[in-house]
């Protein structure tokens, strides 16, 4: 079986981009992945296109990849289109890695796209609720309600808070919510924990110019800031964006015909699906299950990460991701980014692209803007957010909701080659 590399990244600016096309982002990070790896369109030999709510917007269904691609000249090669909510970008990695460490390819293109902006708000938050099971959403929604049954709410917040999820906020964002407060009833950590993440992964952003957001945000500052689901406030929450990310990867035989000053080496690529696990079983966790065979895989461990992007969809998915993925014992998650550790300078860095917080959330698009991230900061190039001598990078990014986690994650790790 072939080592499989990254040879070429690229991305748009994650935005609200009113204006623009699924075609025209498509494009846009396509054309600027072939420029980085310095080969043309025509030895790509298979393209793994990820979307997830074209069709939900326009009724653009089933054919999504043939169509974004083909105004390109991308066509007559296999194009499989790739969905699985938030983690639909990587699980179009894990797909792609699979067919170049079978043999089958030597060099294909991944790509995510997605237009998730609407001037219809309720429309817009009502996308969300593909990612859970439409069928149970009642059932599914007061369960993860439950959840934070020992952690009091106050009454005016409960008041306000009432009916509101899919109407001016994302569902995802009462998941979140439920969860945060499973966790500081249980460990005692708090709401400035989280401010703490979300201050970070703001500063982060400002020194990445395709982030969404570039603003510097204090602890205070987001504390203040209005409510979306306590004890979440706007800062704390990924953005509705619109934005597209690709990589080309390949493999060794590829490789050895071209320059590979600097390709980057996947050394794991897991996709793995939540479980009927109840609350309290958190040694079950997606994440800790998933991670646990990427290390394997890799022959690493969380003291061997240099770097991470991980899925903070909330600052509370970040503060959760910590312990799943073995950077922290669990229920110290809080003390972790209280402690630096997590920011720039500290002992592992965290979501230096800025996160899904700033960075921005085009659904289809964000794992591979996660990757386009490891892959920088990899290469050396990350310029002011640069984590000095990163030789090994995680990403992990997770998608929907089945009982009390995601539905399905994906976590690459990347090594300087």
């Amino acid at each position: 079986m072939s080592d499989v590399f990254i040879i070429g990244a690229g991305m748009t600016k994650f935005a609200k981009h009113l204006d623009r096309t699924i075609k025209s982002l498509t494009q846009e990070s396509v054309q600027s992945t072939l420029k980085d790896a310095d080969i043309a369109k025509e030895l790509i030999e298979g393209v793994w296109f990820s979307n997830s709510s074209w069709g939900y917007f326009t009724g653009q269904h089933s054919i999504r990849g043939q169509v974004a691609l083909r105004e390109m000249g991308i066509e007559n090669i296999p194009i499989t289109n790739v969905e699985n909510a938030c983690a639909s970008a990587s699980t179009a990695l894990n797909s792609a890695y699979m067919a170049i460490k079978s043999g089958e390819f030597d060099c294909v293109l991944v790509v995510g796209a997605e237009k998730m902006f609407d001037t219809d708000k309720e429309k817009m938050f009502g996308a969300f609720f593909m990612g859970i099971d439409v069928e149970n959403t009642e059932k599914q929604i007061a369960l993860l309600s439950d959840l934070g049954k020992d952690y009091i709410l106050p009454p005016e917040i409960a008041a306000a808070e009432a009916g509101k999820a899919g109407k001016d906020r994302s569902v995802f964002m009462d998941v979140y919510a439920g969860m945060s407060k499973f966790h500081m009833a249980k460990y005692n950590s708090n709401q400035k924990h989280l401010a703490i993440i979300a201050s970070k992964n703001h500063f982060h952003s400002t020194m990445n110019p395709l982030a969404q957001y570039q603003i510097d945000m204090s602890v205070e500052s987001i504390l203040a800031a209005r409510v979306v689901s306590y004890p979440l406030t706007v800062p704390m929450c990924a953005p509705i964006g619109d934005g597209s990310a690709a990589a080309i990867i390949c493999s060794k035989k590829f490789l050895n015909k071209i320059s590979a000053n600097r390709a980057i080496e996947i050394k794991a690529s897991v996709l793995g699906s939540g479980s009927n696990r109840k609350p309290d079983e958190e040694d079950k966790d997606i994440a800790a299950r998933t991670s646990a065979k990427a290390y394997k895989i890799a022959g690493l461990g969380p003291n061997d990460i240099h770097v991470a992007e991980v899925h903070d969809a909330t600052a509370f998915g970040e503060l959760h991701q910590y312990e799943a993925l073995g950077f922290c014992p669990l229920g110290e998650g809080g003390a972790f980014a209280e402690s630096g550790a997590s920011k720039l300078g500290g002992s592992l860095p965290v979501n230096t692209s800025g996160g899904l917080e700033s960075r921005g959330h085009p659904i289809g698009a964000s794992g591979l803007g996660q990757i386009f991230e490891i892959v920088t900061q990899l290469r050396g190039e990350a310029g002011k957010r640069q984590v000095e001598n990163a030789k090994i990078g995680m990403a992990e990014n997770g998608g929907g909701i089945i009982g009390v986690e995601e539905a399905a994650m994906a976590i690459s790790i990347l090594e300087k080659y």
